[in-house]
């Protein structure tokens, strides 16, 4: 059984810093691509970033510069580090597991993915 957790979430002022982590169990973590997806209210979910078994990195635009999501294969661990955070980053965030398996594969769409965790609440203030 897969499981993927969040943590991290909180209350930020804007221009503050977050850091997410996501812990997978119940799948080989180091042969999965890893991605971080959003969803606001009244909003779809959105993607925020990914990361290849490779360890290389893609980021929605808007995200670019401010945010860097790393793993930690030892500890079955994806990490979303967010700085200078805005108020419309307000969102619930969720962790994903890919269905590519391949080295580089940087997958951005949700249908690219089929494991998800329960997602952690993330609220900017201005």
């Amino acid at each position: 059984q897969v499981q993927l957790v969040e943590s991290g979430g909180g209350l930020v002022q804007a221009g503050g810093s977050l850091r997410l982590s996501c812990i997978v169990s119940g799948r080989t973590f180091s042969n999965t691509a890893m991605g971080w997806f959003r969803q606001a209210p009244g909003r779809e979910r959105e993607f925020v970033g990914t990361i290849a078994r490779s360890h290389d990195t893609d980021y929605k635009d808007s995200v670019k510069g401010r945010f860097t999501i790393s793993r930690e294969n030892a500890k079955n661990t994806v990490y979303l580090q967010m700085n200078t955070l805005k108020p419309e980053d307000t969102a619930v965030y969720y962790c994903a597991a890919a269905k590519d398996q391949s080295l580089y594969g940087l997958p951005r769409h949700i249908a690219e993915y089929d494991y998800w965790g329960q997602g952690t609440q993330v609220t900017v203030s201005s």
